[in-house]
């Protein structure tokens, strides 16, 4: 009887530590994938919805990644950005240009932003691979990205995403 009402108990966790992060690699029901390491000013935080998120301390700058592999539906890469724009009001788009990442074309856009009254500049990546869509998102007061810009360049240059077996 205690056994039983053990496993009960337990079961429901097993299943909430299916995603895990080891050697820059993340591994997750659907999909396993690489990111290019960062360095140590970067420390891993808790951002829902992300499978990774990244923070600078006390600079008000934020990296992200995830993967999408199931009820995207496939949508177009513009369509996906503006996803990612939710929650962000006053939004300029500087620029927007599709880039070649993993062997496919990606939308690379940079926007200047509020997100709860406080502006924010962001540079934002969108892949489809492998049935999945990727998102990269680089989060940073204006006039401060730059000088982490090669950080959130090596994240995504790194990048290797893989079916898992």
């Amino acid at each position: 009887m205690r056994w039983s009402l053990l496993l009960v108990l337990v079961a429901p966790l097993v299943g909430c530590h299916r995603v895990s992060f080891e050697d820059s690699v993340l591994t997750k029901p659907a999909v396993r994938y690489r990111v290019g390491k960062l360095p140590d000013a970067w420390h891993r935080v808790w951002l829902e919805g992300n499978d990774l998120a990244f923070a600078e301390e006390g600079t008000g700058r934020a990296l992200s990644v995830n993967a999408t592999c199931e009820g995207h539906d496939d949508p177009p890469l513009p369509v996906l950005t503006r996803h990612l724009l939710a929650g962000f009001t006053e939004r300029q788009e500087v620029s927007s240009k599709l880039v070649p990442m993993a062997g496919r074309e990606a939308l690379r856009s940079r926007y200047l932003a509020k997100l709860d009254g406080v502006p924010v500049q962001l540079e934002l990546v969108v892949l489809k691979k492998d049935n999945c869509v990727f998102d990269f998102s680089y989060v940073s007061p204006p006039g401060l990205a730059e000088e982490r810009l090669a950080d959130f360049e090596t994240l995504m240059a790194g990048f290797e995403s893989e079916r898992p077996k």
